[in-house]
């Protein structure tokens, strides 16, 4: 009998429910401010649609732990059920909605049930072996990237028709992959109170603690999304102020580190990761990335960010042979714990990391900074793995 009998299907499924949850995330993103244009004025367009966005990753910063913890006590498909149907509800409401302030009561909804990332990792480390599980993370980033390559030019395309009709769709796909989630996926996560609850106090064994020497790993994790939001906050800006993009360059430039990164993604990371091990593949990573970043900061000619997005999409191999080795190193009753950790933490990351990045490429005479200071972060993730 295989180890692990739904393995094939489990895995399939919850990639496909990672899929269609960020296609609704990103089905949305080209319309929210037509949206709000409905109530507002345009002058305060910009600010409410940076606070919703926020509002959605401070809920995440503070509930995403709390539901992966959830997750470890009642088991993975309920959690992720109610985290599908709170971005069903999300989404509805705000196609529907006349009301501005039911926008707010919306997102609050979904940051505090927004699981689906996080479950889905506690399902991959529950159902892999130790040494597949950075490829199946990466699987799981690539469904999420597809996801919000495919969404916006959906939503775009729906948006023209009507500005409710890409908030309609996306909860359409919540409410699938809601369908899909409960009558196909199985629990992967056995909770361990069975096994505990009638043994006499003195003869249970203690459990070991949930980030037991796990620490000094959640901070590179957290370095490692911090750095990401440099391009992810300046990229468009940066190429239009020393390249001179137009907005089909711009989109040009992003179609090409997406098929790049998708290549490296699906060949490298889990033949380079089972042979060289988890923390080379993260050094490799981050040299390769910091390297790029600093041949960004200095490159004067439009075709040179073409190779050097070779680099970039290379140095995307750190973040999951990283996440396999947290999930490797930790408690394997809390694997719901440490995935909602890692989400908090990304989260975290999006709302300190635009806001520090932007000011600083404001505040400066020479648009490069933001790329070496990313550079340099990677200093201290190289330092607390030489010492593991």
């Amino acid at each position: 009998m295989p180890l692990f009998p739904h393995i094939n299907k489990t895995l399939a499924l919850v990639l496909f429910v990672v899929t269609l949850d960020a296609m609704g995330l990103g089905l949305i993103m080209p319309v929210l401010p037509a949206l709000l244009r409905e109530f507002l004025p345009t002058h305060h367009i910009a600010t409410h649609y940076g606070i919703l966005l926020s509002l959605y990753a401070f809920m995440q910063v503070i509930f995403a732990p709390v539901l992966g913890r959830l997750s470890d006590r009642y088991g993975r498909r309920p959690i992720l059920l109610a985290s599908l149907a709170g971005a069903t509800i999300d989404y509805a409401i705000m196609a529907a909605t006349p009301t501005f302030w039911v926008l707010y009561l919306g997102r609050l909804l979904a940051g505090i049930t927004g699981a689906t990332g996080a479950v889905a990792a506690s399902t991959i480390a529950d159902c892999t072996r130790s040494s597949d599980r950075a490829k199946w993370f990466d699987y799981m980033g690539a469904c999420y990237g597809a996801g919000l390559i495919t969404g916006p030019a959906l939503g775009g395309a729906l948006g023209a028709i009507s500005v409710q009709g890409p908030f309609a769709a996306a909860a359409l796909l919540n409410g699938l992959a809601l369908v899909l989630t409960y009558f196909a996926l199985k629990e992967s996560h056995a909770t361990p109170r069975a096994s505990t609850t009638n043994k006499p106090p003195h003869t249970a064994i203690a459990p070991k603690p949930i980030f037991a020497g796990l620490t000094a790993l959640l901070v590179v994790f957290f370095i490692l999304q911090l750095i990401g939001q440099v391009p992810a906050s300046l990229w468009v800006i940066y190429g239009e102020d020393r390249f001179h993009w137009n907005t089909a360059m711009v989109g040009i430039s992003l179609t090409a580190f997406g098929a790049i990164h998708a290549i490296f993604q699906a060949f490298l990371i889990g033949p380079l990761t089972q042979k060289i091990g988890a923390k080379h593949t993260i050094v490799i990573g981050t040299m390769t990335d910091a390297i790029g970043l600093l041949c960004l900061a200095f490159a004067t000619q439009s075709w040179m960010v073409f190779p050097i997005l070779g680099l970039l999409a290379t140095g995307g191999i750190a973040l999951p042979a990283l996440q396999a080795w947290l999930a490797n190193t930790a408690n394997a009753q809390a694997q719901g714990t440490l995935q909602g950790t890692l989400t908090s933490l990304t989260n975290l990351s999006a709302i300190i990391g635009p806001l520090g990045f932007t000011a600083l490429y404001s505040a400066t005479s020479w648009n490069g900074w933001p790329w070496v200071v990313g550079a340099s972060l990677y200093l201290v993730c190289l330092l607390v793995l030489k010492k593991r």
